[in-house]
Parts: structure tokens; sequence; C-alpha cells
């Protein structure tokens, strides 16, 4: 998805915009997810670039999306470029002795008192 959208729009809360964004850039996001995965991948990534143009655009971490859409609109920005493209990744095995979740010492299990 390469997309430039506007932040203001005649007859229309600035608010109500910027919820109508960022739920066309989530809709995107579950509807790629749902794709099916080709052979030998685990999960979709996506590769990410945001800016007040598409010139202007820099690659931007999914999780920073949103952010930046929020201070944009806070900074008074009249429209914003978001391009998210998904590809199929395969996650990295961990290191060896390296556990998923490590629970401290002297840490009580649920159900434990």
């Amino acid at each position: 998805m390469r997309k430039t959208y506007p932040l203001r729009a005649e007859g229309k809360h600035p608010d109500r915009v910027l919820d109508a964004v960022k739920h066309d850039i989530r809709k995107y996001l579950k509807r790629e997810r749902r794709r099916e995965l080709p052979e030998g991948t685990d999960f979709w990534d996506f590769d990410c670039k945001f800016g007040l143009t598409a010139e202007s655009a820099a690659p931007a971490h999914l999780a920073t999306v949103i952010p930046q859409l929020d201070a944009a609109a806070r900074e008074g920005a009249t429209s914003v470029y978001v391009e998210i493209l998904a590809r199929a990744a395969k996650r990295k095995p961990r290191p060896a002795g390296e556990a998923a979740h490590d629970v401290g010492e002297g840490a009580e299990e649920p159900g434990e008192a």
C-alpha cells in the first residue's frame, strides 16, 4: 500500500478524518496477515515508510507508524504519505540458552500463595 492521506477534509472534524486513516491502515494490515503464507515462511513482515510527502518518506518500524501519524496530525500536517509493503519472512531461531519466558528468582507461579 502506497498512499497519501489527506488529514483535512471539508465538513469533517479532523479527529474523525484521522480515525478513518488509522482504520484504513489497520484494515490493510489485517487483510495482508490473512493471506496464505508461501511455503517455508512463518509470518508476514512489513516494510514501512512514513513522511509528509512521498519524497520525504523515511523508513519506519510498523509499530511507530500510528504514533508518527498522531504526531503529524498534532503538528498540523494537511496530508501524510504512508507506504506499507508486506513480505513473507521466516523467524530466526533463538540462540541456545535463551528461554522464551524466564521467570525471575523468587517469583511465584500463578495459583501459588
